[in-house]
């Protein structure tokens, strides 16, 4: 049950380009990257103190297990990076931090995307390893704009990697299902006919307005979404577009 409703998978069923993620505070939230080869994960990470912005304590929260957070702790295998923030590359080890090895799932199902937990799964589906892993190489050596936990975060970052989808109008929520999710449930939550109803009544409209806000949110059923080449979104080293 749990390797279906999460995803759980072992370190030999790793494949090259595959988006992997971990739980951080038990299922608080999850991390996410792209596994490059040999035990290297390319992922986007917050950096100290500016990487939120919400101005709760959810910043201090995501920042007490961000891997810059331990920068000063050295990896046999990692060394000194260059930098410990941003889009970085680690060895599988510092990047699950103790945690489990989950693989995130591309051209789900709808009955499987309901029943999976937020930030698990997507309908669309992943372009082959070889542009998954020229995204996140050229994203590695150039950035991907400023982290932001609804908008621009590492889960964004790893479904870029893997379709190239990329919103074509601004504002709202990224790309994340984990953000999507924190969307659908304030929308449920804001809903005026849920707020008149009994506990009961108010749990199953309350969960059907949920599971259609997540839907309606997926970016493989978005209508305003378009493919991007990695290579436009950077000039002259400099992210120019998110």
């Amino acid at each position: 049950m749990k390797k279906f409703m999460f995803n759980e998978i072992k370190m030999e069923e790793l494949k090259i380009g595959d988006h992997i993620y971990t739980w951080r505070h038990g299922f608080l939230y999850a991390h996410h990257g792209i596994y490059a080869s040999d035990e290297i994960v390319i992922h986007f990470t917050p950096a100290a103190g500016r990487e939120i912005g919400t101005g709760t304590f959810i910043d201090r929260v995501i920042f007490s297990s961000s891997p810059s957070r331990h920068s000063e702790s050295k990896c046999h295998r990692c060394g000194e990076r260059p930098r410990n923030d941003g889009v970085i590359s680690s060895c599988l080890e510092c990047f699950l931090s103790g945690g489990k090895l989950y693989r995130f799932r591309y051209g789900a199902s709808p009955g499987l995307f309901l029943v999976q937990i937020r930030g698990t799964c997507t309908f669309a589906p992943s372009d082959p390893h070889e542009d998954v892993l020229l995204r996140a190489e050229i994203l590695l050596n150039n950035g991907f704009g400023n982290y932001n936990l609804f908008k621009n975060n590492c889960e964004d970052f790893a479904i870029y990697c893997k379709t190239g989808y990329l919103f074509f109008r601004t504002g709202g929520v990224g790309r994340s299902g984990q953000a999507a999710s924190f969307a659908a449930a304030a929308s449920a939550l804001a809903s005026a006919p849920v707020r008149l109803m009994s506990t009961t009544g108010l749990a199953v409209v309350g969960w059907g307005i949920y599971c259609a806000n997540r839907f309606l949110l997926d970016i493989g059923i978005r209508k305003d979404v378009m493919k991007i080449p990695a290579e436009r979104l950077v000039s002259r080293n400099r992210l120019i577009s998110v």
